[in-house]
């Protein structure tokens, strides 16, 4: 594990509940905060969670779309996040945020789970739209509704990586850490540092399982994406009872060797900080997970060909 050192010190910025009736300023006010408590903790880099500005609205059916616009940021940043972005430059702190998107992309307007990469300087050198939207598309009168599919398009962007704050930087959104997809194809770019913003419901929306599962399922799969790509993983999540929902928290830092080094244990305002050394991805790299000397893609041809399972006759 030897090479030169190449250190940044981060932090997975939770956000405690954010309910229907708060405003963004409050939020932003929250968000500032914790940016100030990592930069005096000597961080470079914060991640903000999925969504960050508004409580999870997808769980609450709309049947006009147009009203459901209310939560949607038209341009980022605006006056309301100006604060942000401009206490960030003060502190030379970067910073990943996710919000919903409203883009006009001259063929009508577009929905997008979005998230955006800002660098130490204040410039907003990234941005990624979620890929693997949960869910469903129409409302189930009676049950726990998950309506992403409903509000948002499926991202457009790919998995892009950007170099940047002295490595290779990713982002991803919520459910897309479920997918091995969304890791590799950020890894088949280098990717040093992983970033993750996600809101994950303490009850599963779609099948009746225990709860122990979530926390579990969610360190689990980011633990494995970090190990099998040599990658670094910043993951900052929403937490405790927003709107009378449960939101599991769990926010967390990941060495590329798979370990859990940081994370938090509360369901409020929080900070799980952890100094990450970029050069330890390496050692995951050159070793069991060298690309260049290990992958068969000449055996891998399903994964694109073929969406669903299907089983032998």
């Amino acid at each position: 594990m030897s090479g030169e050192k190449r250190r940044l010190r981060v932090a997975a910025a939770q956000l405690g509940p954010v309910q229907i009736k708060d405003e963004r300023a409050s939020v932003v006010r929250r968000m500032v905060a914790l940016l100030e408590g990592a930069a005096r903790s000597g961080c470079e880099l914060v991640v903000f969670p999925e969504l960050a500005l508004t409580t999870f609205f997808p769980r609450y059916y709309y049947e006009n779309l147009a009203d459901v616009d209310v939560f949607f940021e038209r341009a980022m940043p605006n006056e309301t996040t100006l604060p942000l972005f401009d206490r960030a430059k003060e502190l030379g702190v970067g910073f990943y945020l996710g919000y919903a998107e409203l883009a006009d992309e001259g063929n009508g307007v577009k929905r997008y789970n979005t998230s955006i990469l800002v660098d130490r300087s204040g410039h907003i050198v990234g941005k990624y739209r979620k890929i693997h939207l949960p869910g469903f598309a129409e409302y189930r009168p009676g049950k726990l509704n998950q309506l992403e599919k409903r509000y948002f398009e499926v991202g457009n962007l790919g998995f892009p990586v950007w170099r940047t704050m002295g490595g290779v930087a990713g982002m991803c959104i919520c459910n897309d850490r479920r997918w091995p997809e969304t890791y590799r194809v950020m890894g088949l770019q280098g990717v040093e540092l992983l970033l993750i913003g996600y809101n994950t419901a303490s009850v599963n929306h779609a099948a009746d399982e225990p709860a122990h599962l979530r926390m579990f399922h969610n360190h689990l799969t980011m633990q494995a994406g970090a190990y099998q790509n040599g990658t670094w993983v910043v993951a900052s999540a929403k937490a405790g009872k927003e709107d009378g929902h449960g939101l599991i928290g769990g926010s967390c830092i990941i060495a590329p060797t798979g370990e859990i080094v940081a994370r938090t244990y509360t369901e409020e305002d929080d900070l799980a900080i952890a100094d990450c050394d970029l050069a330890l991805c390496d050692y995951i790299k050159s070793t069991v997970f060298d690309f260049v000397r290990h992958r068969r893609i000449e055996h891998y041809r399903l994964i694109t060909e073929r969406t669903a399972a299907i089983a032998p006759d």
